[in-house]
């Protein structure tokens, strides 16, 4: 039996709620239980250097927790001087997952940036800021269409993450604290609203998975991702 009781392929209740900031382009709540992150999409005119004068724009993020996002305060990165590892790998992760499904050709040499803020984590937080980031970045993408910025079809596809692992020796979907802390597998699954793979980040934290257990939790992710990408489609409809 799992901590909150649910199926092994059923997700925490997910909510996706658009245009929660009044000045950014984009913007969405995304909740998956009770972790809940705010992403915000802020469009500039302007580029890194090593993009200008290419005729193509860039999508990049940021990541970060609030100091009691946790159950203990954690004290601010900014505070510290530098960004943690953790940090810079999450948010590295989120920007390359938006990119592959932008034609940042027609977005033009203007640049997006996603900033993902966690309000509260429960496990999933990189998984809930790409699928709530889509969204931000989706009605970015129309605020710039409904003012003739752009006209081609910047989005190619939708893009959602998820977790998966073994708790108590059998494949679940959708880890919430309480199974991270203790599974014996760990992984996140980025993928296309089509069903291609972006990224699988995979680790044994006790003992190796075998071949079958991989496929199984690819199973969970890719129905579970097929869900997000129906609801991420219900929000911006």
């Amino acid at each position: 039996m799992r901590p909150s009781r649910r199926a092994p392929d059923e997700l925490r209740p997910v909510t996706l709620e658009r245009g929660v900031v009044k000045y950014a382009e984009g913007s969405c709540l995304v909740k998956f239980g009770d972790t809940h992150v705010l992403v915000t999409a802020t469009l500039e005119d302007r580029l890194p250097p090593w993009l200008k004068g290419q005729g193509r724009g860039w999508v990049t993020a940021e990541y970060g927790m609030l100091p009691r996002a946790t159950s203990e305060r954690t004290r601010r990165e900014a505070a510290a001087g530098k960004q943690s590892g953790r940090t810079v790998e999450i948010q590295r992760l989120i920007g390359r997952s938006l990119r592959t499904i932008v034609d940042l050709e027609a977005l033009g040499e203007r640049q997006i940036t996603v900033d993902c803020d966690v309000l509260q984590a429960d496990g999933g937080t990189r998984t809930a800021s790409i699928t709530g980031a889509w969204v931000a970045l989706a009605d970015c993408i129309s605020w710039m269409k409904a003012r003739n910025m752009i006209k081609a079809n910047v989005m190619r596809d939708n893009v959602a993450a998820i977790s998966c692992g073994i708790y108590n020796g059998a494949p679940v979907l959708d880890l919430d604290y309480a199974e991270d802390s203790e599974a014996q597998t760990d992984a996140n699954f980025v993928m296309t609203g089509d069903g291609r793979i972006i990224e699988v980040q995979g680790t044994a934290e006790r003992e190796p998975f075998t071949q079958d257990e991989f496929l199984a939790l690819m199973a969970l992710a890719q129905k579970g991702i097929a869900r997000l990408v129906d609801l991420q489609k219900l929000a911006v409809a």
